[in-house]
């Protein structure tokens, strides 16, 4: 069996398969569930090709479910942190967030006009899964979104609570599947076909190894700004050029989850997150005014942050954090990359064409050999 750092569960290449000699050590399955108790589930909906009939598709979207806890503790809040390094987009939940430095239930991400409609149904399904767990209770769950209105019918409203559902219900540890699934179905990046992409990164430190988790919808970046690995590959006039027989109106973004069994408190999360910045920035993005650069980030080490009596929480000293920060960088630019690498070239409506990053001159850019 091809080990899970090489290709997805479908056998899609990932960086590492491909050669890319990334810097740090990786979990088992480098992915965000690599963070014991964070499981991934996703629903695809890929229906219809030709001219866009408003309603009709053709379709390119879906929701990918992040859960950061088990089912059974699902409600059971974490600490976290948001950052906002531009805010051309949307992360629901994040005011709460910022005044509490905490959240619960699942995280969705999808397409922007569906944002609403996956936060809604999250709550929707936590009342009926929880029951009278979360009877009177309120929620404020985090729903993000990306534009795939280049690929997508994305005014066809074509997102459904059951497919809110069938993500959260098929959530699974272990391997994840990549590029074109989930919310990022009908993503771009860079002009080349990207979406779903995760990576992960060990940390040692005080009796560790700690793991820090990334999992991105991405959806940003200009082509001729396109770096791996430090070498700029973008302008080279041999890559594949995009499609387009209708206006491409360049509408980008990027959501980053961050996951870490380490403990940290509220304000070293909102650090963590801020450092998905430069794991973007290594790629080529550079967070242009459309794009909307939003990034979660949370831990999993406290189980009990309730009321009702005074807690008692662990967290890593300021003083420590750098090694994580490190594996926030290293983890986001691998899974961004992932999600490209992993990938096939998409045609959708009104013949609208995004290729697939070629491996071949990726390698040959990178002098890299079989």
């Amino acid at each position: 069996m091809t080990p899970a750092w090489k290709t997805t569960p479908s056998g899609k290449l990932r960086g590492k398969g491909l050669g890319l000699p990334f810097e740090g050590d990786s979990g088992p399955f480098n992915a965000i569930t690599d963070v014991p108790g964070v499981t991934v589930g996703y629903a695809t909906l890929v229906e219809g090709d030709g001219a866009l009939r408003q309603g009709a598709g053709p379709v390119r979207t879906g929701v990918t479910a992040i859960l950061p806890r088990p089912l059974d503790k699902i409600d059971q809040p974490l600490f976290a942190g948001f950052f906002s390094l531009n805010g051309n987009g949307e992360l629901s939940g994040t005011h709460y967030i910022e005044e509490t430095g905490k959240m619960a239930l699942p995280i969705t991400i999808t397409n922007t006009h569906s944002c609403g409609v996956a936060r809604d149904a999250t709550i929707r399904w936590a009342v009926e899964y929880l029951a009278e767990r979360y009877h009177d209770d309120f929620a404020l769950p985090v729903a993000a979104e990306t534009y795939d209105g280049f690929l997508n019918d994305i005014n066809g409203f074509h997102v459904e609570a059951r497919h809110i559902v069938e993500a959260i219900d098929t959530a699974r540890g272990g391997a994840i599947e990549e590029g074109s699934v989930g919310g990022g179905t009908g993503m771009k990046c860079f002009g080349f076909k990207a979406g779903s992409g995760t990576s992960s990164r060990l940390v040692s430190y005080g009796g560790g190894p700690f793991t820090v988790g990334v999992f991105v919808q991405a959806n940003f970046g200009t082509r001729r700004h396109l770096t791996i690995l430090g070498k700029t590959i973008g302008a080279d006039k041999e890559l594949p050029p995009m499609v387009t027989n209708t206006r491409d109106t360049d509408l980008s973004s990027i959501i980053a989850v961050i996951a870490t069994d380490a403990p940290f408190l509220p304000h070293q999360l909102k650090r963590l997150a801020r450092r998905a910045s430069f794991g973007i920035g290594k790629t080529g993005g550079m967070a242009t005014h459309s794009s909307g650069d939003l990034f979660l980030a949370f831990s999993t080490a406290s189980s009990d942050l309730g009321g009702g009596a005074i807690r008692t929480v662990r967290f890593v000293p300021d003083e420590d954090i750098d090694p994580f920060f490190e594996a926030v960088v290293q983890a986001t630019e691998e899974a961004i990359l992932n999600s490209m690498i992993a990938n096939e070239t998409m045609i959708s409506r009104d013949g609208n064409q995004v290729p697939a990053l070629p491996h071949e001159a990726v390698k040959t850019a990178l002098g890299l050999k079989d």
